[in-house]
């Protein structure tokens, strides 16, 4: 199978630090190489994939060097031009056209979009499927009227939970993210603190995950990043809180340390309020047999077995009562879970079954 990947441009692939979208796309394409299917990866430059890539634009958004990227807006005297920095729009929009003026040759069998929005309005010119995995884009109200126009191209949602954001697209297929399991080594002797991986926004629950390990008297460690447009809210409902011993914040990891981390933790918190689509940390928590204690959101039900990797809750009150029961849960079971339901390899085998259905029909 001769597959276009349409990778996100915000980091390199696989990214260093955040970037979730980047990483699944990673191991997606790896699997897909390894079991035999000819990708060709559209992505930004610094990527790194046995692939063939096609670096369709200098640095990744989120890595462009800083010079460039602080540069003020401002009239050049000289060029008469205006100046400034580098528009992401613009470099998404000829990502996006590398890729499709590509398919348009017959280049490829299929072309997997993972932009959000931003390549359905070519999935009707191209001589091949065009599907889409949606990872979450649905839950922004404002994109609808898009997704409802394109509503007959295939997409592939990555929870069942995800489908009732927008339950009238063409949905083919439900796939789980998958991950490299070996990249979380499992422990089975835990220490004290509980920890808080993900972005620290009020959506994904960091606050009431303070609270948590308040009441059932635990260290909290948080790990992750504080996107500008939730700084106000860590400096008001995280930072007053952190204190040494008992609410300690590391920042974004590397994901050797955020498996580190994750492998000596008692449980993960993820006290999210919203339909969350997916949710990698639970994955990856699972794998280095942590338990995890989540809300009964989104597609956390779909990932946590409750009682038997970790425990669903509907409060606070209710995740501090489950964190006296973790003793009751079996590291290996939670091990278990993640290698026979989330890993790189069943996500690949999965969508290139999805391809397959496609291109016969």
């Amino acid at each position: 199978m001769r597959v276009g990947m349409l990778a996100p441009i915000s980091w390199p692939l696989p990214p260093a630090d955040y970037g979730p979208w980047e990483q699944v796309v990673h191991n997606l394409t790896e699997g897909l190489v390894r079991l035999g299917h000819d990708v060709t990866l559209f992505a930004a430059g610094g990527s790194q994939t046995s692939a063939t890539l096609v670096e369709t634009c200098p640095h990744a958004i989120g890595a462009w060097p800083e010079p460039e990227r602080s540069r003020p807006r401002g009239l050049d005297p000289e060029s008469g031009l205006l100046e400034g920095p580098p528009d992401p729009r613009v470099w998404e929009e000829l990502h996006i056209a590398t890729c499709m003026e590509r398919a348009r040759t017959g280049a490829f069998d299929v072309v997997h979009s993972h932009l959000h929005v931003h390549a359905l309005t070519y999935g009707r010119f191209l001589p091949c499927p065009l599907v889409s995995t949606l990872h979450g884009s649905t839950w922004v109200r404002a994109t609808h009227p898009i997704f409802l126009a394109y509503r007959d191209l295939p997409f592939v949602s990555i929870s069942n939970a995800e489908r009732r954001m927008l339950p009238e697209l063409s949905y083919v297929a439900t796939v789980y993210n998958g991950i490299r399991v070996s990249d979380f080594p499992c422990e089975t002797e835990k220490e004290e603190y509980l920890l808080f991986a993900g972005r620290l926004a009020p959506e994904k629950g960091p606050a009431e995950a303070i609270e948590v390990a308040r009441r059932a008297g635990r260290r909290l460690v948080l790990a992750g990043t504080v996107e500008p447009q939730h700084e106000s809210y860590f400096r008001a409902r995280i930072e007053p809180h952190l204190e040494k011993g008992r609410v300690e914040y590391l920042g974004p990891l590397p994901p050797k340390d955020l498996a580190t981390v994750y492998r000596k933790a008692s449980a993960v918190l993820l006290m999210t309020a919203w339909c969350e689509p997916f949710g990698l940390v639970a994955v990856e928590a699972q794998a280095s047999g942590t338990p995890v204690i989540a809300t009964r959101l989104g597609a956390l039900p779909e990932i946590v077995r409750d009682y038997e990797t970790g425990f669903l809750i509907d409060s606070v009150e209710e995740a501090a009562a489950a964190v006296e029961r973790l003793v009751d849960i079996d590291p290996l079971a939670c091990r278990h879970n993640a290698e026979t339901r989330f890993t790189a390899a069943r996500m690949a085998e999965s969508y290139a079954g999805v391809y397959a259905s496609l291109v016969e029909r």
